[in-house]
């Protein structure tokens, strides 16, 4: 045959035996070639390098590529998109039809409300400095679930994700339990999380049986909520009690439960008998607490709050009256230092009265206060520090009764180890002892109590202790340890990462003696084992100026000088038949070790060395293209077969013709 057209049938079949023929005639180099990218992938490679590898291909292939994408006609382009178009449509209402969730009416008191808002700050000392901006907030009948006309839904089940928001289960403005109170997931929702935290506070959930909730809602997922307000009604739905959830931008969270003075105000619930028609007196609550939680870097953790709130909702819990909201703090020392407020702006918006054209100009007038709530939050930090020059209280670790951070997946992973090596070593303690174990920062994880083994076959009553770790540090902090003892009452007495209610029977569970000597099962984990243990060190002493006025103490680090063997947590690690486990420890903890030595202990930075590592990598290990060779003379395209040759000229392929060269580096 002397030509072949680009609309010849033919040409995909010859095209992909000349491919074939030129991979045979170069099958040594491709196959080295493709043998070192496979033990790349198998050894150290990730997904991430495939898509560099693939992405590289591409961009020298670019020319080949934007070819193919050429040639595609019209004919077979409308044919793709006619079958693509009705099926994605078919499915995106057969999703929607399936995952669809129906409102689900409310019959208990309260409604869901938008309620456009303002708030104000003053600072009155040292420095006087005010501002307010408008916000907005979302009332919250605690126990409603469901979706209010698409604009507010709460304790929708499931996690939240953008399907849940393309097809309607979850509104504009969603309330996710996760967010509040205790971390994680609770079945009941924001009801059984109020619960579990009033029973925390030794407080009778049946007091409070009503609730109703003032907050930051999620938008399309997007949350940033430094306070909510649970408003907490007795069965007489009578406002009685308040809990102030406060969140830093650290990740930490500090509830306070304060309740309402009755007696104090008296005279307000009872009134004059004969003014029939005087309008009832809203509830208020008024009450005052000292403060021990770490919010603001122009703060100290030192001082007391006041709060002056009114009730948001009308008589019986019904309507809404508007949020009234005034918080004081007040130095150690009984100066006032900050007056913030937070008040309605107008009047709340009932979601089932609003029509498409009302939301629809709702939403374009308050989707963007949510997104520049923190951006106003960092203006006006950077006013404070270098306009009025005050000074910065670095934050200090969260107390007792305060939650931590959430835990990065280095500490989630360590979390697990160090529950199972606790649960160990009070099983082989030979005291009756019992340990109530309080993690911190891992959602879903919960409390747990272990007991010795000797508590059955002894007669004297186990004595019991409280394990708390405060922040998810202390995991990446007690791995650098090589005794157990001395790293429990250092964390606990010098960095405070711990705490216990019974700091003397810690030496019952916590046995100060040699760690054992390395017996791993395989020789990569003695040589990794080894290379942990060669690589440990003592971590320094948490111990921070408290404001950026102040000097770091200069004290000298004592060197140690021991010759201790590995840990004892890293013997329970090798002694587990678990591989799972062994080689998550041993990666979580390298990674903590080689970040401690090249990326000034920042794992983050760690990774991104990392990625820039397999960035470089997957360039070098990318393909190179051959030369043509062989393949084609006097530009005429050969391609054998097992019968004859069959010579195409070049003229009627021209450059809409892809050339099959372009694909041969690609192997």
């Amino acid at each position: 045959m002397d030509g072949l057209s680009e609309d010849s049938p033919l040409l995909p079949v010859v095209l992909t035996g000349d491919l074939l023929d030129r991979l045979l005639e170069h099958w040594s180099s491709s196959s080295v070639a493709a043998f070192a990218v496979s033990a790349y992938f198998t050894f150290v490679g990730k997904t991430v390098d495939l898509w560099l590898v693939l992405a590289f291909v591409g961009w020298n292939h670019a020319s080949a590529i934007t070819s193919l994408i050429k040639n595609l006609g019209f004919t077979q382009f409308g044919l793709l998109a006619g079958v693509v178009f009705p099926t994605s449509v078919l499915g995106y209402r057969l999703l929607g039809g399936i995952l669809n969730v129906e409102t689900v009416k409310w019959n208990g008191p309260g409604r869901p409300f938008l309620v456009p808002s303002r708030t104000t700050h003053t600072r009155l000392f040292p420095k006087k400095h005010s501002f307010s901006y408008s916000y907005l907030v979302v009332g919250v009948p605690v126990g409603y679930s469901g979706n209010a006309n698409g604009m507010i839904s709460a304790n929708v089940p499931g996690a939240p994700s953008w399907l849940s928001y393309i097809f309607g289960r979850r509104a504009w403005f969603d309330v996710n339990p996760a967010d509040y109170l205790q971390r994680g997931h609770q079945d009941e929702g924001l009801r059984g999380k109020l619960d579990d935290y009033l029973e925390n506070q030794n407080v009778d959930p049946s007091q409070y049986p009503y609730a109703y909730l003032i907050t930051a809602a999620r938008f399309l997922g997007y949350h940033f909520n430094p306070v909510s307000f649970w408003f907490l009604y007795s069965q007489e739905k009578t406002l009685s009690a308040i809990v102030l959830e406060v969140n830093n931008t650290f990740g930490e969270r500090r509830p306070y439960l304060v309740t309402r003075d009755f007696e104090a105000e008296r005279h307000i619930q009872n009134g004059p008998a004969d003014d029939e028609h005087r309008e009832p007196q809203r509830g208020r609550v008024k009450a005052s607490w000292k403060k021990d939680f770490h919010v603001s870097p122009f703060n100290s953790r030192k001082g007391s709050y006041s709060l002056l709130a009114s009730d948001p909702l009308g008589p019986e819990m019904e309507g809404f009256r508007g949020i009234d909201i005034t918080i004081n703090l007040s130095s150690s020392k009984g100066h006032p230092k900050l007056v913030a407020r937070l008040f309605s702006e107008g009047d709340a918006i009932e979601p089932s009265s609003m029509g498409l054209f009302q939301k629809t100009r709702f939403l374009l007038g308050w989707f963007w206060v949510g997104f520049i709530t923190f951006p106003r939050i960092v203006k006006e930090a950077a006013v404070l520090f270098f306009k009025r020059g005050l000074h910065v209280w670095y934050r200090p670790e969260p107390l007792k009764e305060s939650m931590g951070r959430l835990a990065d997946n280095i500490e989630k992973q360590l979390e697990d180890v160090f529950r199972q090596y606790l649960r160990h070593l009070v099983q082989q303690s030979p005291a009756p002892i019992t340990i109530k174990y309080i993690p911190s920062g891992v959602a879903g994880a919960a409390e747990e109590v272990f007991s010795s083994l000797s508590i059955t076959d002894s007669s004297a009553a186990a004595e019991s202790v409280e394990i708390k770790v405060l922040t998810p540090v202390f995991y990446s902090r007690f791995v650098h340890y090589a005794h157990d003892f001395e790293a429990v009452f250092s964390e606990l007495a010098e960095s405070s990462t711990l705490w216990v209610d019974k700091p003397e029977l810690l030496p019952k569970i916590f046995l100060k003696k040699a760690s054992p000597p390395l017996h791993a099962s395989t020789p990569f984990d003695f040589l990794c084992f080894q290379l942990i243990k060669s690589l440990r060190s003592r971590p320094e002493r948490i111990e921070r100026p408290l404001t950026s006025a102040d000097q770091v103490s200069s004290s000298s680090q004592a060197l140690d000088i021991r010759d201790f063997r590995m840990s004892s947590m890293d013997a329970f690690v090798v002694g587990q038949g678990n591989t799972i486990l062994k080689k998550t420890y041993r990666v979580a903890v390298l990674r903590l070790f080689f970040a401690d030595r090249i990326a000034f202990g920042n794992t983050d930075l760690l990774g991104m060395m990392e990625l820039g590592a397999r960035v470089g990598a997957s360039w070098f290990s990318r393909p190179s293209s051959t030369r043509r060779s062989g393949g084609s003379h006097d530009g005429v395209l050969h391609t054998r077969c097992e019968t004859s040759d069959v010579a195409i000229s070049p003229a009627p392929l021209d450059e809409n013709i892809i050339d099959s060269n372009q694909f041969i580096g690609s192997f």
